[in-house]
Parts: structure tokens; sequence; C-alpha cells
């Protein structure tokens, strides 16, 4: 197993590095209240950039910003372990306590495994699962679709 340790811990720049440079991706998010109420948010814009990974949807009215996160490789896969959050909604700028998440990127043009799992993600492939400390999940799947530099 390819555990980080202090030395591979590094910030979201190494997902853009994944891609030489910032990127953009669509993807679909379904978002589970604790109540139970969930919403599904379809051509989410994923934007890599300046060391921060943007979820916004498709009318801009609200992103969910990861901030910092720890990453490493995983083999062919870059994994990374979010753990600073804001939500920008109505206006609003509210920071969101994290209790678990991932986010997964595969920078290749091949299909690739999670590890441990019979996942798979595709080429440019994003897979983002978060739960805030509130018992919000925030689950995203999406693929890189265009490379800034």
């Amino acid at each position: 197993m390819n555990r980080p340790n202090l030395s591979a811990l590094v910030t979201l720049a190494l997902i853009a590095a994944a891609f030489t440079g910032p990127a953009c991706a669509t993807g679909t998010a379904t978002v589970w209240q604790r109540d139970g109420s969930q919403k599904t948010y379809t051509n989410v814009v994923i934007r890599l950039a300046r060391e921060e990974l943007a979820l916004t949807t498709r009318d801009g009215v609200g992103s969910f910003v990861i901030g910092k996160a720890a990453c490493t490789k995983a083999g062919a896969l870059v994994k990374c372990l979010p753990y600073d959050a804001t939500l920008f909604q109505n206006g609003e700028k509210r920071r969101i306590v994290l209790r678990s998440g991932s986010v997964w990127l595969n920078p290749t043009t091949t299909t690739q495994l999670l590890p441990y799992s019979s996942a798979q993600i595709p080429p440019h492939g994003v897979l983002i699962s978060i739960t805030s400390k509130a018992g919000t999940y925030l689950s995203l799947t999406g693929t890189v679709d265009k490379v800034q530099k």
C-alpha cells in the first residue's frame, strides 16, 4: 500500500502538474443531506488551478472549493485527502469542516482500477467522495476535458 508520509504530502498542485497545467473538467455531483434529501447536479465544472479544486454548478450559483489536501501518487493515479473546504453560495462564504474524503484523479490515457476496489476511473477521470462534519455527503464523477496552459 502506498501510504502518504510527511515528505510525500503536497498540495493540489500535484493534480494540476499531472496534467502539465491547470485543467477544467465536467462531471455529475450528488449531494445527500443528513435528513435524507438529495440533489443531483449535472455539468458541474471542475476546475484545477492555483492549487485549488473548485466544483461549480452549471449556472454558476454555487461553488465548493477544496483549498488544501494531502496528495500522493498511488500507482498511476493521484490520491488526495482534502482537509480544507469552502462553500460559496447565494453571495455567502462558509467554511465546511470535513470529516472524511478523497479525491482520485487518473492523469493517464487508459482506464485505471481504484486500489483495493473493483471501481474503475476512466482516462483523465476525477472521482470525489467527501463527508462533512455536519453529515452532508458529496459524490462526484467527471472527466477532464480541457487542460489550460
